[in-house]
């Protein structure tokens, strides 16, 4: 049976969950395609595929954990396609929501290495409901209608994005869900916790060459919701020898971070970031960990004719 502290932090999330429902991406420069539909990379031939898995709050109970996969490829030189798949789990099990979207970019030639894509985003987002054996009070009989059936839907959504880009720059604006829905819905007169609210996200990053051995690749992401102070996450990578990357970045009262990846092979990169908890929150959990795996697929056998990935 699920204990009273797992009750008040589900509790306490889906309170809050009509002012940001999106995870937070330590990450958010390499996994720019589950944010912005519009992204693309301009390589053609080349299919490019990551995965993340984060554990955030670690120690507190029925902390969020969650896991995305993203795939894109670039058809022709104007047009870019991809799938994505994001799952959340809330409580252990109290609150899981699977969301799967296809993605469409055209990208415009604006003359020498600059491009901007327009994107598209559509799917469906799954959700499921687990209050079996939950408790408002230790020893208590007590109940909340709220909470009395377990629930299982299915939504639709869609999203929009801009991305400019070049070989050493991008900034990008995307909502990636415009359509608001209650996921959990008004019943007997109890106001609902779920009402989704639209997310606009702004990006950008730069790649500074310092020498012939390292590259210093500053970037930004920040995130605007209604009903929500203004996320502002600032992250500063070093690239060595096209290989090692290390860097370090600051969520705005919320964390700090310290962020590592190897390049293991031509294709296959491979990284690990660590949050440390600066708000409240810090005193109930050990820190946040979060593990990247990208992997791109050459369909012509050409590799790469840049440097690793960045954007």
């Amino acid at each position: 049976m699920k204990k009273i502290i797992l009750f008040i932090s589900f509790l306490l999330y889906i309170t809050n969950i009509s002012a940001q429902q999106d995870p937070e991406y330590t990450h958010y420069m390499y996994n720019m395609s589950v944010v912005n539909p519009a992204y693309a990379t301009g390589t053609p031939a080349m299919i490019s595929t990551g995965g993340l898995y984060r554990t955030q709050w670690v120690g507190a109970s029925g902390a969020p954990k969650t896991f995305t996969f993203f795939g894109h490829a670039a058809l022709t030189d104007k047009v870019e396609v991809g799938l994505s798949l994001v799952s959340d789990d809330i409580g252990d099990g109290a609150k899981k929501e699977n969301n799967f979207y296809a993605d469409f970019a055209y990208v415009l030639n604006l003359g020498g290495q600059n491009k901007l894509s327009l994107g598209l985003k559509a799917g469906f987002s799954a959700l499921q409901t687990n209050f079996n054996g939950f408790q408002l009070q230790s020893g208590s009989a007590a109940t909340d209608a709220a909470f009395a059936e377990n629930l299982n839907t299915t939504k639709p959504n869609i999203g929009v994005g801009a991305y400019y880009f070049r070989d050493n720059f991008y900034v990008g604006l995307s909502a990636p869900n415009l359509l608001k829905a209650k996921q959990i819905e008004e019943k007997s007169g109890i106001n609902a916790y779920g009402s989704e609210e639209i997310h606009t996200f702004l990006t950008a990053g730069y790649v500074f060459q310092v020498s012939d051995m390292v590259k210093l690749k500053p970037a930004f992401m920040s995130r605007f919701v209604t009903g929500a102070p203004i996320s502002l996450d600032i992250t500063a990578n070093v690239l060595y020898n096209e290989k090692f990357e290390f860097g370090a970045a600051y969520r705005i009262n919320d964390a700090v971070s310290a962020l590592c990846n190897i390049n293991v092979t031509p294709s296959l990169r491979v990284g690990y970031a660590y949050d440390y908890t600066i708000s409240n929150l810090g005193q109930f959990n050990s820190g946040t960990h979060e593990i990247m795996l990208l992997f791109d697929l050459d369909l012509l056998g050409k590799g790469y004719d840049k440097s690793p990935r960045f954007f």
